[in-house]
């Protein structure tokens, strides 16, 4: 750093090497850090094609779990329909066979233990589901 000399009260520091310095690691460093990809990944909707008929309205698959105590399985039912989880995989299957959107929906009453549902989620996917959301209780 320089100062001008002859003058003890108004000396001045020259700044421009150090702003010189200062642009050339901004420059390095805008160029070693990759970009990053902010944000998630999002199925947008396409607009209707008006040449197609309208499909008939699917009914949303909703996997009911109630719990029956402590250490105990819950019962399930899809869409209000009882169903035991033996014949889950099955009776999934069959629907998402009819279906052109293979989504399902698991909801399970808030004391019952993560294992069980973790289990419908896994036996969904099996039977073919493409995506499993997670219902909160109302």
């Amino acid at each position: 750093m320089s100062m001008t000399p002859g003058s003890r009260h108004g000396a001045e520091i020259n700044v421009t090497p150090l702003i010189d310095v200062l642009l050339v690691l901004l420059i390095i460093f805008m160029v070693i850090v990759p970009p990053h990809n902010l944000g998630e990944k999002a199925d947008i909707p396409l607009p209707a094609r008006i040449d197609t008929p309208p499909s008939e309205r699917q009914e949303t698959i909703v996997l009911q779990l109630h719990g029956m105590g402590e250490g105990k399985q819950p019962t399930l039912q899809i869409n209000q329909q009882d169903v035991s989880w033996d014949k889950l995989e099955a009776r999934l299957r069959a629907i998402f066979e009819a279906r052109s959107d293979k989504v399902a929906f698991v909801k399970g009453d808030p004391e019952l233990d993560f294992q069980y549902v973790a289990q419908a989620i896994d036996i969904s996917h099996h039977a073919g589901a493409e995506r499993v959301g997670l219902l909160g209780p109302k």
